[in-house]
């Protein structure tokens, strides 16, 4: 026997075979490194491998575990080892092995190893689970049962690669996984895949998770609808990360580039000018918003009012108010007022000087404006706003900033972007609150 052992030692460099009944021996041996060493060979048959699988020594089980030359029986038996090292193991091999299956081979070896990587995918130590779906993350003939199960993990590093890669999962299977409530991160995994499809993109907005959309964004392959974009950039106003993905869109229409040329930083509007795929009528316009937004913030600048300082006692007399209706008027008869300076306003906290831009375009009483916020009317403010000649848009934003109308009862655009009254129910709210 001693011989025999030694012979094992030196048959490490696998140029020299084991005989069977050899390895039988070496298999009963009480020393458990014989049976380790015996265990990491590859030209032991696979019996001998099956039977050292059950070996008491977990250290054993492990080197069998990750033996390439184990057969799948073998593997199936260790994917419900009690230890946790052992099924580490056999994930990894498993998962090296696993883009040469298909789910068409119906041989016993190949179904044996699927029932393997279905046990392991439902392991309870993560870290098993994570090592199956970083293997199988872009392996297009992974069995469906599995990436499935791996996809609604409730752990992130286990759903997430596959989330982002598995070219197995169809949209239907993705939209459920979006629409279930899933754990933080899972739309944003979702939202970096390729080519993610128009009913996800909708979807995920729907969910309104912010890390989520500025993945869509970002990702030059996602399918947003003219709509959808709009939705998003009604909102981006409040949502500065949005701004750049925005602005760097494939492809921008030209009423979404308008609309970021009020809001987004000096940088961004300079890249929105450069843009290429906008026709020179739209860019003319965009230019235009631009210049006279950038004279807009001059002329604030020049006059140096300070947003910080309104909402103080002093500023809220008749004296204060007047002269932000005079401001407001100049800037006006300049040409010089607009929805950009109503925006930047609501943004930097500017109320009171919002309410007199908005009294001063829509030709009414700062009163009224001042009324109108104070009973929180969704309807007159989208009335003035409309009056105002400003967009649904900007009306949401006056809504929800300037009359602090609760969520619940905002009214909203109709049809994405058009104003939800007709021209009479706006006429009469406007009648209305010149009566009162």
């Amino acid at each position: 026997m001693s011989d025999l052992i030694k012979n094992l030692f030196k048959g490490r460099s696998k140029d020299k075979s084991i005989s069977y009944e050899d390895a039988k021996k070496l298999a009963r041996h009480d020393d458990p490194k014989v049976r380790l060493e015996l265990a990491a060979r590859e030209d032991v048959k696979p019996e001998i491998l099956y039977y050292l699988a059950e070996d008491k020594s977990a250290e054993v089980r492990r080197k069998i575990a990750v033996n390439e030359g184990a057969p799948s029986q073998v593997d199936l038996l260790l994917a419900g080892d009690s230890d946790e090292k052992v099924r580490t193991g056999l994930a990894e091999k498993i998962a090296r092995l696993a883009p040469g299956l298909t789910a068409h081979e119906r041989d016993n070896i190949r179904r044996m190893t699927y029932e393997a990587l279905e046990t392991l995918a439902r392991d309870q130590v993560t870290l098993v689970r994570q090592i199956l779906s970083e293997a199988l993350q872009d392996v297009a003939h992974a069995p469906p049962e599995v990436i499935n199960r791996l996809a609604r993990d409730a752990e992130l590093v286990v759903s997430g690669p596959i989330l982002e890669f598995s070219p197995v999962l169809s949209d239907d299977d993705i939209l459920d996984i979006v629409v279930s409530d899933p754990v933080n991160g899972v739309l944003a995994a979702v939202s970096r895949r390729t080519n993610v499809s128009e009913p996800i993109v909708d979807a995920i907005v729907e969910a309104d998770d912010v890390d989520a959309i500025t993945g869509l964004l970002a990702n030059q392959s996602a399918q947003i609808r003219e709509e959808t974009l709009d939705m998003i950039i009604d909102r981006a106003p409040d949502v500065e990360q949005w701004h750049a993905p925005l602005v760097k869109r494939p492809k921008l229409p030209e009423k979404a580039a308008l609309q970021l040329a009020r809001f987004v930083a000096d940088n961004l509007l300079e890249i929105l000018t450069e843009r290429e795929d906008l026709d020179p009528q739209t860019m003319d316009e965009v230019k235009t918003v631009v210049r006279r937004r950038l004279e807009e913030e001059n002329r604030k600048s020049g006059v140096k009012r300070k947003a910080a300082g309104k909402g103080k006692k002093k500023g809220k007399g008749t004296a204060a108010k007047e002269t932000l209706m005079d401001e407001a008027r100049s800037m006006h008869e300049e040409e010089m007022l607009g929805e950009a300076t109503v925006a930047d306003c609501l943004n930097t906290g500017d109320l009171d000087f919002a309410a007199a831009s908005l009294a001063v375009l829509a030709g009414l009483p700062l009163k009224i404006i001042e009324k109108v916020v104070s009973t929180q009317s969704a309807k007159g403010l989208v009335a003035v706003t409309w009056k105002a000649g400003l967009s649904m848009g900007l009306a949401v934003q006056l809504q929800k900033k300037l009359a602090r109308i609760p969520p619940k009862d905002i009214l909203n655009a109709k049809n994405v972007t058009e104003y939800p009254l007709n021209e009479d129910e706006m006429g009469w709210q406007l009648d209305f609150l010149k009566d009162l």
